[in-house]
């Protein structure tokens, strides 16, 4: 599991997918994320503005396994 950090209180989910290099640009996000192919803290996730805090931990279908976490 690699650790993504950030250094502020949240992060928006599709921010993180772009921070994680699992995604290019917003539009490739929401695709990603209306496939079904991501998991936040072991639940399906469809929402782009999703506040993601430290601890959390976003499973993405073909990229891998990763935590948010505080810097």
């Amino acid at each position: 599991m690699k650790q993504i950090f950030i250094h502020s209180e949240y992060i928006k989910l599709d921010q993180f997918l772009k921070l994680a290099d699992c995604v290019s640009t917003g539009g490739m996000a929401k695709a990603l994320l209306a496939e079904g192919a991501v998991l936040v803290n072991d639940e399906k996730e469809e929402r782009r503005g999703r506040k993601l805090v430290p601890g959390d931990i976003v499973k993405v279908e073909d990229c891998g396994t990763f935590q948010v976490a505080a810097q």
